[in-house]
């Protein structure tokens, strides 16, 4: 009877005690969601400290950003797969973004670089954490001209430490199980720090030393995070058997693009930043023409593609060269050039623009039903030619640019949005009155070109 009373009693107490722990865990949950978006999806006006305890808090926009960076479903919601992947442990250096620990990819300017362990963990043997950090220096080495060599009591080029919660960087470790790590760029002297909070090893029990340290000297060579599942620079730790490992290609065209290859005696010193899908510089057709100007810029298929005349320029990810195409390799009906061009990733389309007419595109085969006339989609018929379009992945707002003045098209609708047309002078006073080439990246940010102008960056509100 006793331990029939005991066994209610307990019972009792924590049926009673369930929805208190139950609202806690969803807070720290939502905690965690809304502290993922802030450190690694850095906004240029954050989510506030004080907010409401709501995943609604966080932008639909964001969550997406974030999903297609990561190789997820793009849901625009904190679905059980993507709250999987957030839960993971990862590196602490953000994925996307201004940051100011990483605001770009500046390189060494020399090849002979020079480290130091400032401390070591507990949970191994000195010997195996210098083995580790070694072993880690030389699967860069491998694939470039660089060479790291160990020093003691004397000051280096990179220094490494084990360091624990607030360690005077600004960028606190908040313990096991969350930012295993994170290192500086080389303008800000590349250094290293581990969290002391987790347990490291030499194998697959713990956290693997040699598998962090290795992704986070990426970061300390000048590289940025990655969105190829399966390399290194990866922002997730992926617990690969530390005996076979090996660089993806992915990793080693990022190295070598700024660094260039074990063979190239002088390798690169140039302050360039990773290639991605979003311009940061317009390839030149000579690469010595200083009044180039491009008729349209546009993604497709993660490539950036730029129109001059009768060709265009491919630069794609992650990769150094730019490839020169006639356009009648791909669309033989525009081998003549277009005036303007916009993908939509959510269907696998681009859109191009000549004249009064429009083609819709998947890769290089032309869709049925097109060409179009572009006062199908609302322009008055004053306009006689589309200069520029642009698409905001996150609003399906597409902007077109024609003289003086801009449209705004709602895709999800099929119709200009009211309130437009609107002078681009009003909305872009720096621009001028005309635009030639218009691209929102996955910030939503316009780089628009005019003239033989560097791209002017203006964020969509």
């Amino acid at each position: 009877m006793k331990s029939f009373l005991l066994t209610v009693a307990l019972c009792g107490a924590l049926c009673g005690t369930w929805p208190v722990v139950q609202e806690a865990q969803n807070i720290e949950e939502k905690d965690m969601e809304l502290k993922y978006m802030e450190n690694y999806y850095p906004d240029s006006s954050p989510i506030p400290v004080v907010r409401s305890r709501s995943i609604n808090s966080i932008p639909t926009y964001k969550i997406k950003q974030m999903q297609k960076f990561l190789g997820l479903k793009v849901t625009g919601k904190l679905d059980p797969s993507t709250l999987k992947i957030i839960s993971k442990p990862r590196c602490g250096v953000p994925d996307i973004g201004e940051f100011s620990i990483f605001p770009r990819s500046p390189t060494w300017g020399k090849k002979h670089l020079t480290y130091r362990i400032l401390n070591y963990t507990p949970d191994m043997h000195p010997a195996a954490v210098n083995e580790a950090i070694e072993r880690a220096w030389k699967i860069w080495s491998d694939v470039t001209p660089l060479t790291f060599t160990q020093v003691y009591n004397i000051p280096a080029d990179i220094d490494i430490s084990f360091v624990e919660g607030n360690h005077g960087d600004g960028f606190p470790f908040y313990g096991p199980g969350g930012q295993l790590a994170h290192a500086f760029s080389p303008e800000y002297g590349g250094d290293a720090h581990f969290d002391e909070a987790e347990f490291w090893s030499e194998d697959l029990k713990g956290t693997n030393l040699f598998l962090v340290a290795a992704h986070e000297f990426g970061h300390s060579l000048g590289l940025q995070h990655s969105n190829v599942q399966g390399s290194l620079m990866y922002p997730h730790y992926q617990p690969w058997d530390p005996r076979s490992f090996s660089l993806h290609t992915d990793d080693i065209v990022g190295i070598q693009y700024l660094y260039g290859s074990p063979e190239d005696s002088e390798g690169s010193s140039e302050n360039n930043a990773i290639p991605t899908n979003i311009p940061t510089e317009a390839p030149s057709t000579d690469m010595c023409d200083p009044h180039l100007t491009f008729d349209a810029v546009t993604t497709l298929r993660r490539e950036t593609v730029f129109f001059k005349d009768s060709f265009f320029w491919r630069k794609f990810p992650q990769k150094r060269e730019i490839e020169k195409t006639p356009i009648s390799a791909f669309w033989p009906v525009l081998s003549s050039g277009v005036d303007a061009a916009y993908e939509n990733e959510d269907d696998d389309t681009v859109f191009l623009f000549k004249g009064k007419k429009y083609w819709a595109a998947k890769g290089s085969i032309i869709q049925p039903g097109f060409p179009k006339n572009i006062h199908h989609l609302g322009f008055p018929r004053t306009v006689k030619k589309i200069d520029a379009a642009a698409h905001d992945i996150y609003s399906k707002k597409t902007y077109f640019f024609s003289g003086n003045s801009y449209w705004r098209y709602d895709e999800a609708k099929h119709s200009m949005e009211k309130g437009y047309p609107r002078k681009i002078t009003v909305d872009f006073p720096e621009i001028g009155p005309n635009v030639d080439a218009a691209f929102l990246d996955y910030e939503s940010k316009f780089d628009i070109f005019t003239g033989s102008v560097t791209p002017a960056p203006w964020y969509v509100t």
